[in-house]
């Protein structure tokens, strides 16, 4: 399976979103450990294999967070598949994840599947409605946690704030739950504070939306994220 342990600080593309080649470059050459493609609406088979081909020229990882089967391409380092934990829907946890695999089981290489764990928690987001989730509370989300380690025994458990910048103390208090699970955190980015912030508790920063609002502040965030692992006492 692909192994995600080596990763610090990733950068999240989406391909419904405008990227010049020039920008996609600083991306790509930043000292980031991986991009992930992946968004919510209005991802199309054209215009992920396109984000992809554009991606293919430099030599870094980069992966699908698979959000439709429609737009499935071929090509990438893996596949990153969410369940999405707090969904009211059990289509999000299993039925789109079944009818993927009925698809596509003959070209499927399981080794590069990844499932997630998601933990939606901003109520404002696409994500949150389009999954029908509802808000869990603190003690909610250390379940799910403690669910996607010791029930599903996941590799992955996402807290997803996108768009909003999270509670670090509650990122802080999963952490402490996982041993074996990594925490991916992502939502909110928009400083290289926020970002050293989130990485003194999570495995992996995820940052996004500040990739098109302000790219400086959003490449920045790579050697914040770096800085902070590299500290005595930091997670590895």
């Amino acid at each position: 399976m692909y192994n995600i342990s080596e990763w610090d600080h990733v950068f999240k593309l989406d391909p419904n979103k405008t990227i010049t080649d020039a920008e996609l470059k600083k991306i790509c050459t930043s000292g980031t450990d991986a991009i992930i493609v992946g968004g919510t609406d209005g991802i199309t088979f054209e215009n992920v294999m396109d984000l992809q081909e554009r991606i293919e020229a430099y030599d870094i990882s980069f992966v699908l967070e698979v959000s439709d089967i429609e737009a499935i391409t071929l090509g990438f380092d893996a596949y990153f598949i969410p369940l999405v934990l707090n969904s009211g829907d059990k289509k999000w946890m299993i039925d789109v994840q079944h009818q993927a695999i009925k698809e596509y089981a003959d070209v499927i290489e399981w080794e590069d599947m990844l499932p997630e764990g998601y933990c939606v928690l901003n109520p404002e987001a696409k994500v949150f409605k389009r999954t029908d989730c509802s808000l869990p509370d603190y003690e909610d989300v250390l379940a799910y946690a403690r669910m996607a380690e010791h029930i599903f025994r996941l590799p992955v458990f996402y807290m997803e704030y996108s768009g909003t910048y999270g509670n670090p103390g509650l990122v802080k208090d999963v952490a402490r739950e996982l041993k074996n699970t990594s925490l991916v955190y992502g939502g909110g980015i928009t400083s290289e504070e926020q970002a050293s912030e989130m990485a003194a508790y999570a495995d992996v920063i995820v940052v996004g939306d500040v990739i098109y609002d302000n790219l400086e502040v959003a490449l920045k965030t790579v050697e914040a994220v770096k800085s902070m692992k590299m500290k005595d006492g930091g997670p590895s």
